[in-house]
């Protein structure tokens, strides 16, 4: 069985579809991963989640990140963080929609897979987790979201605050931490608290930041850990961990891994030209 980690896709499918036919991907063999950000700003989400809940939970894994959470927030009412260049309008007015909303808020924050030792998370972990306390911090948030009550999450999730973790924190702070960490984390200030403002790549970033993978007694920095989220940093590995956006959305490329044997294989797929994108790059 190969398996493969794929990048945001952010409704870019025929891209995922080119990705799927360069890897030969077999669904009733292979397994494919995708680590977050299906939806928004590409031109087809509403096929990319049709796709991924067609293909059934053995042959795809998904993680949550902040575009289908933001997704999750507009489909419940929670709509005065809309952006202009928000395109999930072929989600919320599909006539399959309430089956794709339920699908995608059933899905997890993380993904931990034993047999191979990797983990993918859509954008961070903070590092004073282990992974296993990661798992059980994500299945807290997932409990909300899976649960009759989840619009009443969306209520308080957007936000930076609280910056450092505590076993204290509780309600909607607590969550909202959570949260923050697995779809939003880039960078952390030297003391561990989380730094969410700035995006963009390191050699740019604010004195006193470092990106989360490089924080210094981080807990998981022996653990194999695959993330997208940011464009800016592009693909790449670290250590143990691998970055997976390359920015597809903006005109770029799709990026997978191949996680199930070494040494790891990189698969690159173009961007095709639409006019979704050719707006983004000029915004």
């Amino acid at each position: 069985m190969a398996v493969y980690a794929i990048g945001d896709i952010q409704g870019c499918f025929d891209e995922l579809q080119k990705m799927l036919e360069l890897v030969e991907f077999d669904p009733s063999k292979d397994q494919v991963w995708l680590a977050g950000d299906l939806v928004n700003r590409g031109p087809k989400s509403a096929e990319v989640l049709r796709f991924a809940k067609d293909l059934g939970p053995r042959a795809v894994k998904v993680v949550l990140g902040n575009h289908d959470l933001h997704l999750l927030a507009n489909a419940c009412g929670v709509t005065k963080h809309h952006h202009h260049l928000d395109t999930m309008e072929s989600v919320l007015q599909a006539p399959d929609r309430d089956e794709l909303i339920d699908w995608l808020r059933h899905q997890p924050l993380l993904h931990h897979d034993a047999r191979l030792g990797f983990t993918m998370v859509h954008a961070g972990l903070p590092s004073d987790w282990t992974i296993s306390k990661a798992k059980k911090r994500a299945r807290e948030v997932e409990a909300v979201l899976q649960s009759d009550d989840w619009p009443r999450f969306f209520q308080h999730m957007y936000g930076n605050e609280p910056e450092r973790w505590s076993k204290k924190l509780a309600g909607w702070d607590r969550l909202r931490y959570i949260t923050n960490c697995f779809t939003r984390l880039r960078y952390c200030h030297n003391d561990g608290r989380l730094a969410l403002k700035f995006k963009g790549k390191p050699s740019d970033s604010p004195q006193g930041q470092t990106t989360w993978f490089e924080m210094p007694n981080r807990k998981t920095r022996t653990e194999r850990v695959v993330f997208g989220h940011w464009s800016t940093l592009g693909t790449g590995q670290y250590g143990q961990v691998f970055s997976l956006d390359s920015g597809v959305v903006w005109g770029e490329k799709l990026t997978a891994l191949r996680v199930d044997k070494q040494p790891y294989e990189w698969f690159v797929v173009d961007a095709d030209d639409n006019d979704v994108r050719s707006k983004l790059k000029v915004s």
